[in-house]
């Protein structure tokens, strides 16, 4: 099966992020969840932001990067929100990417250099009226990998919630959750 690297969101390595890659992990693939926050959680994506900056988006780099270090080159990259830059950042850039998967979010490729990588499959999702995905540019940045990619998804599921393959928070809605989880377990088992 797949390996892959699961980057949390703001709200740091929370129950439900858990309970994602413990799904993963039913599938058989192995699931590796580096806790970038050091064990810090936060109730709010402001808090849980501002956190961030505290420490340096930087920082957060580094420790995904170093993070990554210790695995073969071959995984998919997997992130949720805040996640999502370190898995892209890892799969534009680490030799060896399998695939990434990102949640909720998506930066303009040319952050990490000037194409997508040729040979890497990615999937993006979120949904058409989440403030954060579809207001602040990441649909945009989405809709642009997808179309200068030779193996990518986009998946625009109906909905304002930011987190809402999330069980455990608010947000979460069973049905775009229950899909989403059936694409990216279909995704690794193509790219395993």
């Amino acid at each position: 099966m797949t390996d892959v690297i699961l980057f949390h969101h703001a709200l740091g390595l929370t129950p439900g992020i858990e309970e994602f890659a413990a799904t993963l992990r039913k599938a058989g693939h192995t699931v590796h969840t580096p806790d970038l926050f050091e064990g810090k959680t936060f109730a709010t994506i402001d808090d849980g932001v501002g956190y961030a900056g505290e420490i340096g988006f930087g920082e957060i780099m580094d420790r995904a990067r170093r993070a990554a270090d210790g695995l073969p080159a071959g995984v998919v990259y997997l992130g949720f929100s805040l996640g999502v830059v370190a898995a892209q950042m890892l799969a534009q850039t680490r030799a060896g990417a399998r695939g990434a998967v990102l949640c909720y979010s998506c930066v303009p490729y040319t952050e990490f250099g000037e194409a997508w990588p040729d040979g890497v499959p990615v999937q993006i999702h979120g949904m058409d009226a989440d403030p954060y995905f579809a207001d602040e540019g990441d649909l945009d940045a989405a809709r642009e990998l997808v179309a200068s990619a030779d193996n990518a998804e986009l998946f625009v599921y109906s909905g304002d919630q930011h987190y809402f393959a999330d069980s455990t928070l608010p947000s979460y809605r069973p049905e775009a959750a229950e899909l989403l989880m059936s694409r990216v377990l279909e995704f690794l088992d193509a790219n395993g």
